[in-house]
């Protein structure tokens, strides 16, 4: 950003400290670029404590309505309680609560050739059956799927990933994002694969939650 965009983005982060720093991670690392314009509500967005990873957490737009005047508009449907972390050109983790299964192949389409098969991709949504847990493969990557009903997709991933709450009670976001990640690099939770054909077949209807966390 330079001339004007540059003052109006410091006038923003007078008011939003967290925009510059998105605005900034965006033009440190690829993926994150890519992104631009759909990482919302940020909480945390930028270098994380290891070298070369950058961290997200906040909300994906997955759908737009076309914009009026050149003004952006909210998402029609969008991907909260997401934590993503890239390193260079790879998206090396995701993990997000969606209302539906089907919205899978919106975050395929935009994440592209960012996802890969060493990454961990984990996806809770809505409308699957709370007795069912199993992996899809989309594209040559595994995703790992769960249902989510009143919990949260963090204490969610603590619990799957064997990390205790009471030792990253004092890490930074940064460090906290970190852990969940690094984690997760060693996870294997030998699910039960199944087409994603079929998982989409079988995903009941669509339960939105009021006031679901960011």
């Amino acid at each position: 950003m330079t001339g004007t965009g540059t003052v109006l983005a410091l006038v923003v982060a007078s008011f939003n400290p967290t925009y510059l720093s998105l605005e900034a991670a965006m033009t440190q690392n690829a993926v994150l670029s890519k992104l631009s314009g759909k990482l919302l509500s940020p909480l945390i967005s930028g270098p994380t404590g290891k070298a070369g990873r950058f961290g997200f957490r906040g909300e994906l737009g997955l759908e737009f309505p076309e914009s009026v005047a050149g003004e952006a508009r909210p998402p029609i449907t969008k991907a909260d309680q997401v934590i993503l972390a890239a390193e260079g050109e790879q998206l090396v983790f995701f993990a997000a609560h969606v209302d539906s299964l089907a919205h899978l192949d919106h975050i395929v389409a935009m994440m592209g050739d960012s996802l890969v098969p060493a990454g961990k991709y984990f996806l809770f949504a809505g409308n699957v059956d709370f007795s069912k847990k199993y992996a899809v493969e989309v594209g040559g990557v595994s995703w790992n799927v769960y249902p989510l009903d009143e919990a949260t997709v963090w204490n969610e991933l603590l619990d799957l990933l064997y990390l205790e709450r009471s030792d990253l009670k004092k890490a930074s976001a940064e460090a906290k994002v970190d852990a969940v990640v690094d984690a997760a690099a060693k996870y294997n939770g030998k699910l039960p694969v199944i087409p994603y054909a079929q998982a989409l077949a079988e995903m009941g209807p669509v339960k939105v939650a009021e006031n679901r966390p960011v």
